[in-house]
């Protein structure tokens, strides 16, 4: 097809009729480029095009990539120049052409300024709009439609009814298939099979299957349609039994079928020899959709082995394999397969920069942040406010908040999810204070706040130990109505109990209907920073009566109730029920709760065999309880021993030399004591002051006092 200009050029007398015939021919190859070379060769040729000559050039767009709006314009402006456009069927061609580009307003334009309309222009609208995500737009446009007296086609319908998928349009989807009834029109297998679909996606499974049983013929379509419905809802067994009624049927599977099998947990080596079986192993899409499952699954060796065995490359493909290393951690393989794309030509997109700043945790891998950084710059990724959210994230996690907070600011558009990005930053950085501050400026942009603005501006209350800012939060909370579940719940007990009223976090604790297993763990900690064993302890008993799982955190907090309650044998109990009953291996802080536990009933020995015993090396978590409990007891003689341990572990440790000086005046050796003092202060430390927070703003270090009487206005 590349000779085809050439051809036309070399004819003797080129005309319309021989450009049409040219033009047909690049249709059934689908190549819109030389399609638009043709057309441009056309006009230098003092040729007049005319409507066949649109609708040709228009048909041969079928396949044309989604950033080719220039060319749109440039055949509008033809359109307009030769009084084209007021053909019915050109002007549908050209807002057709308009939607797949996703150009929804240049369409809608269009077909305002359209004198004339009939059907089809109405359902390419309500088609273009449905499919682009208009879909509000299109159930409009539909009753417009309607009302100028129009009678939709079985065509209409199919474009309209995906728009009702969605579980907040239920109603209007029932409407629309009401009235398919009323017309005759839902007769129509191709109806009946969008129908479906719509019932599936919005969660009524009940009326998909009743729709699909209706069916006398049915096509591939319906089978991969009713496949689809089940194993999107995480009915898999109930999809499985439909894939073999369709096999039993003879029904000839496609590349859909194979798709649609894919959320339904089947194992992605069972599928990959189903499709090889079958030869559909040499279709694109299928290609990549197993390489997308088996990178979703973990097996990227596997993922990547069948990528590169495909001759047909997409980025599709490859950024899932990127995505799954970068998940792992291991980003000399996403370098490696980076280079790889570079050398194919291809060029990251947004979704692709995001994974792979995700991945980047390990502080070594920083550079490869930064130049990931640089290459969003050069290639205009940096605008997309995905990757510049992806880019705040990283830089708060390795704690440089200026970077972060310089990037944020040189956004051109702030959505409330770039504003979340660093206030959540900044309360993770310990930099609670300027979490404030950033609120405060969202507010004045407009912005309402979502659950995760609050639940992280809770946390940074819990940090200040700000209780007034947090009871107006959880006024907030109440006022509009947001859901107290989960992670909203769990930072306002948090807040409630680290600003000094676990009466008030006990109260939100009980409104939380169905508390998830971190909401109870915060509760239990809670009632264990408190004092309140025997309320942790309970806690606990009824989070197992509610049918939940506990985690290692859940036990951290039974643990620490169990200290300082002094409960021995419930704490024995319950580090017994962690390791053999859940089969949890214990971390060091589990161990140093247990050391602690036994070391303050006295039994030393015990503890010591309990250390030696341990899988993992003692930290000074661990010898400090030991320590803990030496003061206790005033063993003076294992003090000292565990001091010096605890030394060459981290000499600079304080903790180390309070506990000592501690220990030696408990047993009135002052002197030893005062020396303990002065070697931590040698080494930079200042065990003479001690801290009590309240809610009074004096330290500059904090929030603004004026800032702060604003946040109080929220």
């Amino acid at each position: 097809m590349n000779l085809a200009p050439h051809t036309w050029l070399s004819s003797p007398k080129p005309n319309l009729s021989f450009f049409h015939s040219l033009l047909k021919s690049h249709n059934e190859t689908h190549s819109p480029k030389s399609a638009l070379l043709l057309f441009r060769h056309l006009l230098q040729s003092n040729l007049k095009p005319n409507d066949l000559t649109f609708s040709l050039l228009l048909k041969s767009f079928t396949s044309i990539p989604l950033n080719e709006k220039l060319e749109a314009n440039q055949i509008h402006t033809h359109l307009l120049k030769s009084g084209f456009d007021q053909f019915v069927y050109i002007s549908t061609a050209l807002l057709d052409f308009y939607m797949k580009l996703g150009c929804v307003h240049s369409a809608r334009n269009l077909f305002d300024h359209m004198l004339d309309r009939d059907i089809v222009s109405w359902n390419a609208l309500i088609c273009g709009c449905s499919r682009n995500g208009y879909d509000v737009d299109a159930l409009e446009i539909f009753v417009q439609m309607l009302r100028e007296g129009f009678s939709p086609l079985q065509t209409t319908l199919v474009g309209l009814v995906p728009s009702c998928g969605r579980r907040e349009f239920v109603f209007q989807g029932r409407s629309i298939h009401g009235f398919g009834i009323k017309t005759g029109i839902d007769l129509d297998s191709q109806v009946k099979n969008a129908l479906t679909y719509m019932y599936a996606k919005s969660g009524d499974l009940e009326a998909a299957e009743l729709l699909f049983e209706e069916l006398e013929d049915k096509s591939v379509v319906s089978w991969n349609t009713m496949i689809g419905a089940y194993a999107g809802n995480g009915f898999f067994n109930e999809s499985m039994l439909v894939f073999k009624r369709m096999v039993e049927q003879k029904v000839e599977v496609n590349p859909v079928t194979i798709m649609s099998l894919l959320p339904a947990n089947i194992s992605p080596e069972l599928i990959h020899c189903y499709a090889i079986k079958t030869g559909l192993i040499n279709n694109g899409s299928v290609v990549t959709s197993l390489v997308c499952l088996y990178a979703k699954c973990g097996s990227t060796e596997l993922a990547e082995l069948l990528y590169w065995s495909f001759p047909q490359k997409n980025l599709v493909s490859l950024t899932a394999i990127i995505s799954s290393y970068a998940e792992k951690g291991n980003m000399d393989l996403v370098v490696e397969c980076f280079s790889r794309m570079q050398q194919l030509d291809m060029k990251l997109d947004s979704v692709a920069m995001v994974s792979i700043l995700h991945g980047i945790t390990d502080p070594s891998h920083m550079s490869i942040g930064i130049a990931l950084h640089g290459y969003a710059l050069k290639n205009g990724l940096d605008t997309h406010n995905l990757v510049s959210n992806g880019l705040i994230s990283m830089y708060f996690k390795f704690n440089d908040i200026e970077a972060a907070i310089s990037l944020f600011y040189e956004m051109p558009e702030k959505p409330l999810i770039s504003w979340n990005s660093v206030i959540s930053g900044c309360v993770q950085a310990g930099r609670a204070s300027d979490a404030m501050k950033f609120f405060c400026q969202m507010k004045m942009f407009g912005l309402s706040p979502d659950t995760i603005t609050v639940a992280s501006l809770l946390t940074g209350c819990s940090q200040l130990g700000y209780l007034r800012l947090g009871e107006r939060l959880h006024n907030y909370i109440l006022r509009n109505n947001l859901e107290v579940e989960d992670f909203v719940g769990t930072s306002l007990i948090d807040m409630y109990t680290k600003c000094g009223s676990i009466l008030l976090a006990e109260r939100v604790f009980k409104s939380i209907r169905e508390p998830c297993v971190a909401t109870w763990n915060t509760m239990i900690s809670g009632y264990s920073w408190y004092g309140l064993e025997h309320n942790a302890l309970n806690c606990y008993s009824k989070m197992r009566e509610q049918g939940l799982e506990p985690d290692r955190i859940t036990f951290l907090g039974v643990l620490a109730a169990c200290i300082h309650g002094g409960l021995l044998h419930e704490g024995k109990k319950h580090f017994q029920i962690m390791t053999e009953e859940f089969g949890m291996v214990p971390n060091l802080q589990h161990c140093a709760c247990m050391v602690g536990l036994l070391g303050r009933a006295g039994l030393f020995e015990e503890a010591l065999l309990f250390i030696k015993n341990m899988e993992s090396e003692p930290d000074s978590a661990v010898w400090g309880a030991l320590l803990n409990a030496c003061c206790i007891h005033q063993e003076i003689k294992l003090g000292e021993c565990l001091a010096k341990k605890l030394y060459l572990l981290d000499y600079k440790n304080c903790g180390l030399y309070v506990l000592m000086s501690n220990l030696y005046a408990a047993t009135n050796r002052w002197n030893d004591a005062a020396k303990m003092r002065e070697i931590m202060k040698d080494i930079g430390g200042d065990g003479t002051s001690g801290v009590s927070q309240i809610e009074v703003i004096t330290s500059s270090r904090e929030m603004d006092p004026d800032l702060y009487q604003e946040f109080l206005q929220f």
